[in-house]
């Protein structure tokens, strides 16, 4: 047992890995936190009830407890950036996305400190993604790797405008088989959601460092702008707008197992 993260065993290929959801935070992180920072702006809002239905199509699901805040699973151990030139969020972010500091003292994690989260927080998540997709591969010959995430619509630190509802990420295709993500590419396409495929979002650590289409493990990043499921500046839930949204997202993920199972016919 552990309270890293949770986990539900599926009956397909798929794993739907939900990174950004959490939002807890130890007390002894919280207390020298800003109060802004205390109310995790940059959580994916939502996304484990956004994609509740999974479980009906057989995927294994791995959820995070914890804030991005606290340590952020999408990125690297060793804390490279993702993007050349963009402003990097950081493995043990010191400031939110809109700029603003998260520790009272305007402080950032030191290495040791980053050290004990990664062991404490990151290490668990990434040791159980690893476990599944090597079982996955056992069992079926192949793995399904879908990293679900959300963001606001606009982030002006982050990227100018207005983002596409649906910004999905093969990091140029080497994550995962352009024969394998064709269909979800195409439903996302033609769908009424604008749509980016490996626009300014590639993917992250999570899609790069899985992803390795030689040895049958596809990766697919799906980043939803959060205007499509929820009222942004309330936070609130919008289960008018999600269940048309379900609908778009079924489809793809459907189309992405039904890739993989042509292909190993």
């Amino acid at each position: 047992m552990t309270d890293v993260f949770s986990f539900s065993g599926g009956t397909t290929p798929l794993l739907i890995s939900v990174p950004h959801d959490g939002r807890d935070i130890p007390a002894d992180i919280s207390a020298s936190m800003t109060p802004i920072a205390l109310q995790m702006p940059d959580t994916d809002w939502h996304v484990n009830a956004l994609y509740e239905f999974v479980v009906d199509i057989g995927a294994s699901v791995i959820s995070a407890s914890y804030s991005r805040y606290v340590v952020d699973l999408n990125r690297a151990a060793t804390d490279e950036t993702l993007y050349d030139g963009q402003v990097a969020t950081g493995l043990c972010p010191h400031k939110t996305f809109a700029g603003e500091i998260i520790y009272r003292d305007g402080s950032t994690v030191d290495a040791a400190e980053k050290k004990r989260r990664t062991a404490r927080f990151w290490e668990p998540y990434h040791k159980k993604i690893d476990a599944t997709i090597v079982d996955l591969r056992e069992r079926y010959g192949c793995a399904l790797l879908w990293d679900a995430h959300s963001i606001p619509s606009r982030v002006p630190r982050l990227f100018d405008g207005e983002l596409p509802v649906l910004n999905i990420g093969t990091f140029d295709d080497r994550s995962c088989s352009p024969a394998v993500s064709a269909g979800a590419m195409c439903i996302a396409n033609a769908s009424h959601y604008e749509t980016a495929i490996n626009e300014r979002f590639k993917g992250g650590h999570i899609t790069r460092h899985y992803g390795d289409p030689r040895q049958n493990v596809h990766a697919i990043q799906l980043e939803i702008a959060q205007r499509a499921y929820m009222d942004e500046p309330s936070g609130a839930f919008d289960e008018n707008k999600a269940a048309t949204l379900r609908a778009t997202l079924r489809a793809m993920l459907e189309s992405y197992l039904q890739a993989v199972s042509h292909s190993r016919k």
